[in-house]
């Protein structure tokens, strides 16, 4: 039982820091500025209903995926591992990593289109569930039980539900704690993402060698 809520602790630390709500939220506001607070309220549901579908079935069916690509487990966790990282350094900076934010292209796209489809991209691909917190899903349940694999979508739910309750208050989350603590917090996270993505490396270097001893 102390296993398993050690495990439940570090998968939501691990998808904390990568999807960090709190830094996630005026990118939000900037995407739906434009909208009134029910579209804004159905983009944001529908955006975290997308990505917890996306990380449920990429954790179900990890080991499908591997197999199905010859991927072996060591060296899924060094690229993810390296992915990670590479998100966390651009945070640790202040910067905004391209594999969490989008670029510009298609904003000139009609309103009601892109009131449609800013649920789907940006927000729930790549902001929400991006390459690094598909990878980290994937590394958190790959060879374990039925139990971590429950653990752990059960936190991306919560993680989910976070994000909603920010993006749908996020103006007055802004005005309160203001941007330099945005920036502080974006830091932080920046930090344990870093250090995730390292021991992901070491743990996949480990694996490797002893897979191809």
């Amino acid at each position: 039982m102390h296993e398993l809520v050690l495990y439940a602790g570090t998968v939501f630390m691990g998808f904390l820091a990568i999807m960090n709500p709190v830094a996630n939220t005026p990118i939000f506001l900037g995407m739906t500025s434009e909208d009134d607070p029910p579209t804004r309220r159905m983009i944001a549901f529908r955006g975290v209903a997308l990505a917890f579908l996306i990380i449920a079935i990429f954790s179900a069916a990890g080991k499908f995926i591997f197999d199905l690509f010859g991927i072996s487990l060591p060296a899924f966790r060094i690229a993810g591992g390296i992915l990670v990282f590479q998100i966390g350094l651009h945070m640790l900076h202040g910067e905004h990593s391209r594999l969490q934010q989008p670029g510009d292209a298609g904003s000139a796209q009609d309103r009601r289109s892109a009131q449609l489809g800013v649920a789907v991209s940006p927000l729930a691909v790549p902001i929400l569930a991006g390459p690094g917190t598909i990878a980290t899903a994937m590394n958190f349940v790959a060879v374990r039980s039925f139990t971590h694999l429950a653990i752990t979508i059960g936190v991306f739910a919560v993680m989910c539900v976070i994000s909603y309750v920010f993006f749908v208050s996020g103006e007055r989350l802004v005005k309160y704690i203001g941007e330099n603590a945005l920036g502080v917090v974006t830091r932080m996270m920046g930090l344990i993402l870093s250090v995730l993505g390292v021991q992901m490396v070491i743990e996949g270097i480990h694996g490797a060698m002893q897979l191809y001893r």
